[in-house]
């Protein structure tokens, strides 16, 4: 019996090279193309709904780039990733990020059929959860958090860092808590913290993380901890541990 052939999703904001890239799989056996995306938060949802065998990625694109489409995905194992793009400069990310194969714009029909045969070797073999190498291998060399990805609704989008008014430790998850709202973001809180801006962000419980912007009063609780007091009024406890560091943010 035949094996089924591969699922692949594209993804490329630029129409044409969604196009060539189709053109290219249609005359590939063993591959069959479930699905196209132009922007990267598109891309997170049909990914995680088809979980195709195979993934090619553009890393620019507006909102999420390929990098953090990768990033994004929540599940295990992820998918093989060929990154697509003009740029050479992505390239050693892009293998640290275990990346099965990297092809430079214009890319041509040769090349495409290296990165399917790559696939064809790899893809029956790629049994072990990937998303904890992203996870490890990612994050320390990504800059400063900007926004987030977070799931409403059904639908995906990105919330800025400072509208997050403080985030809470929620076991191999944070939540973040946006007004009114609270959103689950894998990650955990020493991951988070890492790639805050440390002049807005300030770890005060081994659970909590706060917005410096949001807190407007501090006040005595018991044994050295403190209370604090967001807009709003949210009430979060400062633990000793990290009283010293959080009111050195300030002044004397």
């Amino acid at each position: 019996m035949d094996s089924p052939p591969l699922r692949v999703v594209i993804v490329d904001d630029e129409t044409h090279g969604r196009e060539k890239l189709q053109r290219y799989l249609a005359d590939a056996p063993g591959f069959a193309c479930v699905g196209q995306a132009a922007d990267g938060l598109t891309a997170v949802e049909l990914i995680e709904e088809t979980r195709p065998d195979l993934v090619f990625l553009d890393i620019q694109m507006p909102g999420l780039d390929g990098f953090d489409v990768v990033e994004a995905l929540a599940f295990d194992p992820l998918p093989r990733i060929v990154f697509v793009t003009a740029h050479d400069t992505h390239a050693v990310r892009a293998f640290e990020v275990h990346a099965l194969d990297y092809l430079l714009k214009p890319v041509d029909r040769e090349r495409f059929a290296e990165a399917l045969d790559r696939a064809r070797e790899a893809v029956p073999v790629a049994v072990q959860p990937a998303a904890a190498h992203v996870a490890h291998e990612v994050a320390p060399r990504r800059a400063p958090l900007t926004r987030f990805l977070v799931r409403s609704r059904g639908r995906m989008h990105l919330v800025a860092i400072d509208d997050v008014d403080w985030i809470g430790a929620a076991g191999n998850y944070a939540e973040l808590h946006v007004g009114r709202d609270t959103h689950l973001v894998r990650g955990t809180l020493t991951g988070l913290e890492a790639r805050l801006p440390a002049d807005r962000f300030a770890r005060i419980h081994r659970s909590t993380i706060v917005h410096l912007d949001r807190i407007e009063s501090l006040h005595p609780w018991s044994h050295g901890d403190m209370e604090v007091v967001l807009r709003g009024g949210t009430r979060l406890r400062l633990s000793r541990r990290y009283r010293a560091a959080l009111e050195a943010m300030f002044g004397p």
